[in-house]
């Protein structure tokens, strides 16, 4: 990820870039030229007018790397294991990954109607196949997303792939836009908007019981963390803040971001953030201004 701008002394900025292009082919061949940085990479204000706008995630294949998801259907409300292999242009198994936040490989798992939402750290077998417990609470169509930078190479990627879940299936829609949302007894609130085609500031504050929570702890090298994706095709982008949580250090209770959104839109924002020992996610829904 290439940083912005600190906002304060635990506030950090991020990037979130999506192009304007709805429907994209789900796959591309591994030969293929690579579309231009994705996921981490994305994130770079200081020379916007370059940056390849290509949403990540709707891509199966890109820069000679493959997502092979091997686990293609699971059981609404039942736990499972979710597996999946990445190769690279010669159709072997990756085994040499570069840590990235303190993972080797981040997995985001979400239904299409961006209900459920699951940010898992997968296991790593010698044969390059990495596997998950989890547990998706509902039937549909879901969208894994793999995020990872694949060892000596200069940029992340991150690749999508579809998964089906099992069940009796009730159509959903996402909670309409609201500034507040509460969370295991946390309420988080959003100051700030979108804007298409507009750098925006976006500002989480955490409170609990009215109090604001001033010991966020740290979560994957950082103190907060930020997925959105756009409603319609579920275009991607995974980024942390600039600064680096040190360990043991705390801070809170905002966590502000800087989002430049070229496409107008739906998106949902997820929000983690760790407390009390333990990840909560924070989910909104935001629409674009005109």
């Amino acid at each position: 990820m290439k940083p912005l701008r600190t906002i304060s002394s635990f506030s950090a900025a991020l990037a979130v870039v999506f192009g304007a292009a709805y429907g994209i082919g789900a796959a591309v061949g591994p030969g293929s030229p690579p579309a231009g940085p994705s996921g981490h990479g994305q994130a770079h204000s200081e020379a916007a007018e370059s940056v390849d706008l290509t949403p990540a995630g709707l891509q199966v294949s890109q820069g000679g790397y493959t997502l092979g998801l091997e686990t293609r259907s699971l059981a609404a409300g039942r736990p499972g294991i979710l597996r999946l292999t990445v190769r690279d242009a010669h159709g072997q198994p990756v085994t040499a990954y570069a840590t990235e936040h303190t993972k080797k490989l981040h997995l985001i798992v979400a239904s299409r109607e961006l209900t459920a939402y699951r940010h898992l750290h997968p296991t790593r077998a010698a044969d390059g196949t990495w596997s998950t417990p989890v547990d998706l609470p509902a039937a549909g169509s879901y969208r894994v997303f793999a995020d990872f930078r694949p060892a000596g190479a200069e940029e992340g990627l991150t690749l999508g792939a579809d998964l089906t879940v099992t069940g009796r299936y009730t159509a959903t829609a996402p909670p309409a836009p609201s500034a507040t949302t509460t969370v295991d007894g946390y309420t988080v609130t959003l100051d700030g908007g979108l804007r298409a085609g507009a750098e925006s500031d976006l500002t989480f504050t955490v409170t609990r019981g009215g109090r604001p929570v001033t010991a966020l702890e740290p979560y994957l090298g950082a103190h907060g963390h930020l997925v959105a994706l756009r409603a319609g095709d579920l275009a991607y982008l995974h980024v942390h803040p600039r600064d680096e949580a040190t360990a043991g250090r705390t801070s809170g209770p905002d966590v502000s971001f800087a989002a430049t959104t070229p496409s107008a839109g739906t998106y949902r924002l997820f929000l983690d953030f760790k407390a009390a020992g333990t990840v909560h996610t924070a989910a909104f829904t935001v629409r674009t201004a005109h």
